[in-house]
């Protein structure tokens, strides 16, 4: 007899959450988990197995209002679903945890949840921050996806934690690479760069584009950002004020960034805060040299304590800016630590931590 599980995300969006989103829903239906999914974003449901059922609103209007919206109404289908589900099932949350576990308690429904970002990068707020503490512990469990995560969340909430590190489709990216999509903007004998991620105040992008500025006027350098977010104004205007249009290009959301991953010298990360970063996890299965800020949490993690890649402050733009006028010198140490990087990637292996997934929601039933 099938297991019943309902994925709770209301909001599916472009970032690294969704990624794993995909992967594990599918991994579970695969191996005898009936899932069920209550989100406000159906338009995505292309990127599930079709024997996954999307519970709720099927109205495009519901598309890209705040999350927030989504959050209220998720929550209300959430509630009005439990109610009439007669068999046995698993609430699994992958966003507005909190809010989930409080339904799935009033209607005696067990719950566990997945912690998507360091708490350090949203709990400053002592009043949320108690409340956060007190509820999460009502949740049947609780998982997140680096150890460095696990230490900072128990430490901080005072609750045990699970830690499953993503699982990487190598298959996934191997099929993306085989697109045949000409990169304008890249040049050859430039230093070429990327960064992936949203352009938020998370991300931090303004210091990368600081570090560019940094930089001679001769010096030979193509910078691509690749995202979608609030902060793409003042991000155009800071390019436009220092002129540095030829260097810099915020290209917007792509499903496929893998050619210009593959195609770059350096990946860059800037954020202030993360899980387990999914792009460092691409960057290093591409074997490329990567630059990140040694934000928490995920980053030192991965690149292995600055072995498998070099670390920075948050915000530190003058030594970013060292670190890529340097890069010309520094072959045959970055080879290294690339090379460092790639014989350590099996921790993210796509099978042994889909496992994991399977056997965090088997053993809350």
């Amino acid at each position: 007899m099938k297991k019943n599980v309902i994925i709770f995300i209301p909001s599916i969006e472009d970032g690294g959450v969704e990624k794993n989103l995909y992967e594990v829903s599918n991994y579970l239906s695969k191996n005898n988990i009936n899932i069920e999914v209550i989100t406000c974003n159906d338009n995505m449901s292309f990127k599930f197995s079709k024997n996954i059922k999307f519970i709720g609103t099927r109205n495009s209007f519901w598309h890209n209002k705040s999350r927030y919206i989504k959050y209220f109404l998720c929550l209300m289908i959430l509630f009005v679903t439990l109610i009439k589900k007669k068999e046995k099932t698993l609430v699994f949350a992958f966003q507005a945890n909190i809010y989930a576990i409080i339904i799935s308690k009033i209607l005696n429904v067990k719950i566990i949840t997945r912690s998507n970002s360091a708490p350090s990068g949203w709990s400053k707020n002592f009043i949320k921050n108690s409340v956060y503490k007190f509820l999460i512990k009502l949740s049947n469990d609780v998982m997140v996806n680096s150890i460095e995560f696990k230490k900072s969340f128990e430490k901080k909430f005072k609750v045990k934690v699970a830690c499953i590190y993503n699982p990487f489709n190598k298959n996934f990216i191997i099929d993306k690479l085989k697109s045949k999509k000409k990169l304008k903007f890249f040049k050859k004998n430039y230093l070429n760069i990327i960064s992936v991620g949203r352009l938020t105040d998370q991300k931090d992008h303004l210091t990368l584009l600081k570090s560019i500025k940094l930089l001679e006027p001769e010096f030979k350098i193509k910078v691509i950002i690749i995202g979608k977010g609030i902060n793409k104004k003042p991000l155009q205007n800071f390019i436009t004020e220092n002129k540095l249009k030829e260097k810099i290009k915020l290209l917007g959301y792509t499903n496929n960034p893998f050619p210009y991953i593959r195609k770059a010298n350096i990946v860059i990360l800037t954020s202030r805060f993360e899980g387990l970063p999914n792009i460092l996890l691409e960057a290093q299965y591409l074997r490329k040299y990567i630059i990140s800020t040694d934000c928490p949490t995920g980053p030192r993690e991965i690149l292995l304590n600055g072995k498998a890649g070099d670390l920075i402050k948050i915000k530190d733009h003058k030594k970013l800016s060292l670190l890529i006028k340097e890069y010309h010198n520094k072959k045959k140490l970055i080879a290294n630590k690339i090379n460092i990087g790639s014989k350590n990637f099996y921790r993210f292996n796509y099978e042994l931590n889909c496992k994991k997934y399977l056997d965090f929601v088997n053993k809350n039933f």
